[in-house]
Order: structure tokens, then C-alpha cells, then sequence
């Protein structure tokens, strides 16, 4: 006889256990199955928690390099021990995995380690096979939700087996600095990690196919910020396309064509083209649960998917693949199962590249309003104007507003500078206040702070900037 539950959710990532753990807070007899030995997803264990520790360390080597001897910090030249600096990252991983695991005993949640697929030939559709190492176990749930998150996608001609070429998890666990990595996309995750090893010492070349890299940013931020990369040392070549990579003798040939004809040697390539939804496996198909031409599962407002009792969120469904965006998700998903009816703001989704400086926005970019014919005004602050910017010696970038032309209404707030992705808060709670560019001018910001230059760009588009 198979296990019942309220809920099981497949996959331990950041949408699923936020969902166990609301659901658990809720009162429902939870469980959740995980093929990785350990909770927290790709997020936490190979995405977002040790890219940003490995980027943090290796801006404060660059900082240690160039800039300490400006603040009257003299030192000999730094050396770089990176298996430290990795054993550092993984410390944080298992800290951070360990606290997850806590969360799901408090809670009562019941883990599964194993592949879960949805039963066939089940009577019900909330049926859930679990494939582990002591073979399978058959779990009943009134309800199933989806939350397996996505994987890199590959390039034909291009494989993962090949040594030397991988994608991001391979590029957070070098063990040794590469003499020259390719980047094969210019999207968030490709110039992160292409920064982290430029600081680190490597040359690093990035090959984006389209013409514009980062796309759906504002253009003057993405300009300004490719400019500022390419001046830290990548060489960026936009419009091209790999045709052809070829092991050699030194390491690996790689023969790029369009803007840039060319070829690259280099010691490792990092694949970087995108994600997809991991829905292999599922058994999605014998279900007849309908997907997208993307390959998305489809849902409708409650996260339900075309099968009774079956659900799915965060990178399995339409809308950009981000970990915030699925927790979010995993909390109205559960919380419409409990007969609430709260929601996701689409509109206000911050999107964050965290690479030096770093980029942060949220709404409208100004390529959009024009677009859409929308009547707007723009105001902008740069750092360099900022007290606590040169303080910090960051002064690179600006803040940029953009509000309805007569309202004064926030569509859209776009960062380059220190610290964005922390400033990028206010806003996003501002315009979901739908709080216009008045509102801030007269909420006190203290000083000095970054901060500061949000209001400064809000004052900018009334004509009544004090500082610029």
C-alpha cells in the first residue's frame, strides 16, 4: 500500500521546499522526493549560492590587487590559494543545505531520496513512483506538485564529455585557474563566471550569437556595463557563433563565424547558452499533461497543469528562470490549495547581474515603453555624484527612472553600480505600492547612503535633482 500525503512534490530546490515548508506551516502531511543527496537545488548547490561566494572572493582578490593601496592598505603581492577559496564555497553549501534540512524535521516533512515520475496506469493521477538505490516505493497524494527546475541547455556538436568543455556547474568547481576560457553566452550566468575567472587570472573570451547581449536589459545599462567588462579585460564578441570545436595537442580549438571570424585556443569552455525545463522522466507524456511550444508545462492561474491534481511552478513554467520567482510561486501555489487567493506580480519580477559593477532592475526598460507607445519621463543619477559611492571607491554606473508622463507613476527602475542588487529592493516594493517618482522624493533617505541615488534619479525626472 503506498504512502498517502496532502502534498508531494517532486524536486528540492528552491520552489519545492519553500512549497513543503508553507505547506507543512498549513497543516498538511507533507513529502517531498529528491535525487540529489542533499536539499536546496541547483540554486543552492550549483547555481546562485556558490557562484555568488566564488564572485565575492574574487572580487576582494581584485580588490586586493588594485585598489587596497588607494585606502593606505599595503600589502605584497596577493597570492591566490584556490582549493581555500573553494573549500570556503562548499562550507557554505553544506551550511546552507544543513539549514534546509533542519527546516523540513521542524516541519514534519517527510524526504524521499530518489527520481520521482507520476504514475501511468494509476487509477488516480496523484500517484508518484519513487526510483532510489533500495529500488521503488509508490507514494499517494491528494495533490502533486511539479518543481524540478531546469538544466543547461547543450549545443549541438558541442558535449558536456568532452574534457575541458562544461556548463556552470563544471566552471564552480575548477580546480585550477584556466590560461584562457571561452564563454559560449553572454547572458548573466556566462559574464558572472567569466568575471570570476578574468579576476582570478585567466584570459577569458565570451561568444554571444546574438547581436546584443543580456537582451531584455536596458540598452544603456547593458552598453554601459559591456563597456565596463571589456575594459576590465573580456573580449566579448557579439554576433558570432561557434562552428566547430577541435581537440588538440594544448588544449581545444574553437572556430568561431559571423561579426568575428576566427580561431580561439583555450583550455576550457564554459557552455553557457541558456536553460531548459527538466521535465524528462516525469512522465508527463502518459499523463497527457500539455507543455508549451517551449516545452514548458502549461497551467492556468492556480499552477494547476492539464491533469487533475497535478501542479507545477518555477522554471517548469512560463516566465524567466529565477529562484525568487519560484518561491514566490511555491507560496501562492500552496496557499491557493488552501483556498487563499493571493498572487505573483509578473510585472515586478527583479532580474540581477551580479557581475562588477552589477546590474539590477525591475518593469519597463525605456526600449519597452517606446514599443508600447507608452508617454514617459526619465531621470538619472550617476555614482560618481554620490558621496558614499567615492567613499567606497565605486563609482561606476548610475541609477535610472523611469515614470508615467503625467502620473509620475514608476515603470521601471534600472541599476549599474555597487550594490544594486541589494538597492533593487525599494523599488520593487515601491511599484508594487504603484508609488510614483513624488512618492520617493519625499520619503528621507539617510546619508550618505547608495540609496540615496534612487531618490536623487526620482527628483531627476520632476526637474528637481539637488546633487546632479
Amino acid at each position: 500500500m503506498a504512502d498517502e500525503f496532502d502534498l508531494i512534490v517532486i524536486g528540492g530546490g528552491p520552489g519545492g521546499y519553500v512549497a513543503a515548508i508553507r505547506a507543512a506551516q498549513l497543516g498538511s502531511r507533507v513529502a517531498v522526493v529528491e535525487k540529489r543527496s542533499t536539499l536546496g537545488g541547483t540554486c543552492l548547490i550549483e547555481g546562485c549560492i556558490p557562484s555568488k561566494a566564488l564572485l565575492d572572493s574574487s572580487e576582494y582578490f581584485a580588490l586586493a590587487h588594485h585598489e587596497f593601496a588607494k585606502h593606505g592598505i599595503l600589502m605584497d603581492s596577493p597570492k591566490l590559494d584556490l582549493a581555500k577559496m573553494m573549500k570556503r564555497k562548499d562550507d557554505l553549501i553544506m551550511r546552507l543545505t544543513r539549514g534546509v534540512a533542519s527546516l523540513f524535521k521542524k516541519h514534519q516533512i517527510e524526504l524521499f531520496r530518489g527520481t520521482g515520475r507520476l504514475a501511468a496506469h494509476a487509477k488516480t493521477s496523484t500517484t508518484v513512483i519513487v526510483e532510489g538505490d533500495t529500488g521503488e516505493q509508490r507514494l499517494q497524494g491528494e495533490k502533486i506538485l511539479l518543481a524540478t527546475g531546469s538544466v543547461p541547455v547543450e549545443i549541438p556538436g558541442i558535449s558536456f564529455d568532452t574534457t575541458g568543455i562544461g556548463h556552470a556547474r563544471h566552471a564552480l568547481e575548477y580546480q585550477q585557474v584556466p590560461d584562457h576560457l571561452l564563454v559560449i553566452g553572454g547572458g548573466y550566468i556566462g559574464l558572472e563566471l567569466g568575471s570570476v575567472w578574468k579576476r582570478l587570472g585567466a584570459k577569458v573570451t565570451v561568444v554571444e550569437m546574438l547581436d546584443d547581449l543580456l537582451p531584455n536589459t536596458d540598452r544603456e545599462v547593458a552598453t554601459t556595463l559591456l563597456k565596463s567588462l571589456e575594459k576590465q579585460g573580456l573580449d566579448i564578441h557579439s554576433g558570432t557563433k561557434v562552428t566547430a570545436v577541435e581537440e588538440s595537442s594544448d588544449g581545444l580549438r574553437v572556430r568561431l563565424e559571423g561579426k568575428s571570424d576566427l580561431a580561439v585556443d583555450c583550455d576550457q569552455i564554459l557552455v553557457a547558452a541558456g536553460r531548459k525545463p527538466c521535465t524528462e522522466g516525469l512522465g508527463l507524456e502518459q499523463l497527457g499533461i500539455a507543455l508549451d511550444d517551449s516545452g514548458r508545462i502549461v497551467v492556468d492561474e492556480n499552477y494547476a497543469t492539464s491533469r487533475s491534481g497535478v501542479y507545477a511552478i518555477g522554471d517548469l513554467i512560463h516566465g524567466p528562470m529565477l529562484a525568487h520567482k519560484a518561491m514566490d510561486e511555491a507560496v501562492v501555489c500552496v496557499e491557493r490549495l488552501a483556498g487563499t487567493s493571493p498572487e505573483v506580480n509578473y510585472n515586478l519580477i527583479p532580474g540581477i547581474v551580479y557581475t562588477m559593477p552589477e546590474v539590477a532592475a525591475v518593469g519597463a526598460t525605456e526600449e519597452q515603453l517606446k514599443q508600447q507607445g507608452t508617454a514617459y519621463q526619465s531621470g538619472k543619477f550617476p555614482f560618481m555624484a554620490s558621496g558614499r559611492a567615492k567613499a567606497l571607491g565605486e563609482t561606476e554606473g548610475f541609477v535610472k527612472v523611469l515614470a508615467a508622463a503625467k502620473s509620475g507613476r514608476l515603470l521601471g527602475v534600472h541599476i549599474l553600480g555597487p550594490r544594486a542588487s541589494e538597492l533593487i529592493a525599494e523599488a520593487v516594493s515601491l511599484m508594487a505600492c504603484e508609488a510614483s517618482v513624488e512618492d520617493v522624493a519625499l520619503i528621507m533617505h539617510p546619508h550618505p547612503t547608495l540609496s540615496e541615488a534612487f531618490k536623487e534619479a526620482s527628483l531627476a525626472c520632476i526637474g528637481s535633482a539637488i546633487h546632479a
